[in-house]
């Protein structure tokens, strides 16, 4: 007689972030990232800020919803804070015109791209790549997803991120220079995208390490706050 197919063991949870204003909650199915996206930035990290931005990924599970207590994490002596605009996708597509991208987009949110920055720049002279530097547990705080349907599509306003309350990043989202249609655009010649995708599109000049002890906190204009505490 045959039976239902069983998992060898309980699933684990699906991922998902809190969305302003409701009980709803939204899915994670993938964290896409964007490197080098302010000109300020990719000059800080020795780079020419004419350079197009490249993509790379976090694993699902390494979102932290609405941010809290973060472990320092092992390995690492240089561990640094990254605030950015995150894109939450609520419609599927594949090699989307630059023209329709927006339509894909369910809401934005702040989030803190967490980086073993010691790790990364030895992946990069070894020419490997970033997933112990970037990809590690708990290395994508994201605050509260808000909808377009309430705050429209954001493509300007002050972005910041403080240290025990002294400003470390301070820009604006105009000065992408890739805004987040041409982002959802090129990254989807790459990848089908889906309804649960996250899009980092990256961080503004003045990146810089986390100590035990440090509370960090990312705000985006219309978008809220996202805090961490460093243990």
């Amino acid at each position: 007689m045959s039976r239902a197919a069983e998992f060898v063991f309980p699933p684990p949870a699906i991922p998902a972030l809190q969305v302003a204003g409701t009980a709803a909650l939204f899915p994670v199915r993938r964290i896409y990232c964007v490197g080098q996206n302010y000109a300020a930035h990719a000059r800080e990290m020795g780079h020419d800020a004419r350079t197009p931005p490249f993509f790379f990924g976090k694993p699902a599970d390494a979102v932290v919803p609405g941010g809290g207590r973060i472990a320092y994490p092992s390995r690492t002596k240089n561990f640094h804070h990254e605030v950015e605009l995150v894109v939450a996708l609520g419609k599927a597509g594949a090699d989307i015109a630059r023209e329709d991208a927006l339509g894909h987009v369910f809401g934005y949110a702040v989030g803190i791209d967490l980086t073993r920055r010691d790790l990364q720049a030895e992946a990069r002279e070894k020419r490997q790549p970033w997933d112990t530097a970037k990809g590690f547990d708990r290395a994508a705080p994201v605050g509260q997803i808000y909808r377009t349907a309430d705050v429209g599509h954001v493509s300007k306003g002050a972005i910041w991120f403080k240290v025990n309350g002294a400003i470390r990043q301070s820009g604006d989202l105009a000065d992408l220079i890739w805004p987040v249609p041409d982002i959802i655009a090129e990254l989807s010649k790459f990848f089908a995208l889906a309804a649960g995708d996250l899009i980092f599109t990256g961080t503004p000049s003045g990146v810089g390490p986390l100590q035990r002890g440090d509370r960090g906190e990312g705000g985006i204009d219309r978008l809220g706050t996202v805090a961490v505490e460093i243990v």
